[in-house]
């Protein structure tokens, strides 16, 4: 579990009956709440901290809404770290089962040896398509569109692949946001029927921009998508190489590795039943109680280490162009 406990270690505090050595303890504990605060918000933001080189103004220009604007569904979806995380995870595994889809990430990414960039690079695309202000928000679009543009091969199984091919670029997305939708659900908190359609329609957006064709837009759509997909799927040994990955998560700070391992298991619970069976997730050691209860304590712990973030701030440069 996250023990953000570990990060600092309070000094004993005299007790007084003086009104104002209160007052004074009482903003001493307020300071170190907020040493505390940022020291452990820092190193859990460092989980998600892109090296792709850019860096977003989610401040400016004021009054900018972006590409969706603060009613949209998707900024309520996406501002939820612990669920996004755990969307993350699930999402990963999810696509790894496309044969193409793999071969593409194997082939040119360094995953295998630098996960955690892998998901800071992904954390602040969806981070910046979502609050960034438009013209950030399609610089990144932009940027992704020139790297895929240099991703393509064979699969071991004799396939051409392209990291441009609308098909994969669908099931990419919609890998993506069945696991964040999925994570919301599960782990904050309920969206009506309709709501979820309209997170559905508002991402699928992003996903045409990135050339996907034949997005599917609601619920029932998605549904129908990932069956219609099932025949396509596999699982070889870069998939179970994915999975072990996965379960093991490496990460830099040692204090963050059972927080992180809590996130796997949170992000299994959220694969469809068929695809944990096909990845040979279903088994006892990776059942959910423990994980789910972990969640339990683990999110409210992140989410108040992390305060409001880019949400936050987006809102407030929405509203200053008032």
């Amino acid at each position: 579990m996250l023990n953000v406990a570990s990060f600092f270690r309070f000094p004993t505090l005299p007790t007084s009956s003086d009104p104002a050595a209160g007052r004074r303890q009482g903003r001493l504990l307020t300071q170190l709440s907020t040493q505390l605060r940022n020291r452990a918000g820092a190193q859990v933001r460092a989980l998600t901290r892109s090296n792709s080189g850019l860096t977003l103004d989610y401040d400016n220009p004021p009054g900018d809404p972006g590409l969706f604007g603060p009613d949209a569904v998707c900024w309520r979806v996406h501002s939820d770290f612990p669920a996004m995380l755990a969307g993350g995870v699930s999402a990963l595994l999810l696509q790894t089962l496309h044969p193409l889809a793999l071969a593409g990430v194997w082939d040119h990414s360094t995953f295998r040896t630098d996960m955690q960039g892998r998901l800071g690079r992904t954390a602040q695309f969806i981070a910046g398509t979502t609050y960034g202000s438009r013209a950030d928000a399609l610089a990144l679009i932009e940027r992704v569109r020139r790297i895929h543009a240099g991703v393509s091969g064979t699969a071991p199984d004799g396939r051409p692949y392209a990291a441009t091919d609308p098909a994969l670029l669908t099931w990419v997305h919609v890998a993506e946001v069945s696991s964040f939708l999925a994570g919301y659900l599960r782990y904050v908190g309920p969206l009506s029927e309709s709501e979820q359609d309209r997170y559905y329609g508002e991402v699928a957006h992003i996903a045409e921009l990135l050339g996907a064709t034949s997005v599917p837009r609601s619920r029932a759509a998605i549904a129908g998508y990932l069956e219609s997909m099932r025949p396509q799927l596999q699982v070889s040994e870069r998939t179970r190489e994915v999975v072990r990955l996965v379960m093991i998560m490496p990460v830099a700070n040692p204090l963050l590795k059972p927080a992180v391992r809590v996130m796997a298991y949170a992000g299994i619970a959220l694969l469809p039943r068929w695809a944990r069976q096909a990845l040979s997730l279903e088994g006892p050691s990776v059942r959910r109680p423990v994980s789910l209860a972990g969640m339990q304590v683990l999110a409210p712990t992140l989410r108040w280490v992390l305060g409001g973030g880019l949400a936050v701030r987006a809102r407030r440069r929405v509203a200053s162009g008032g």
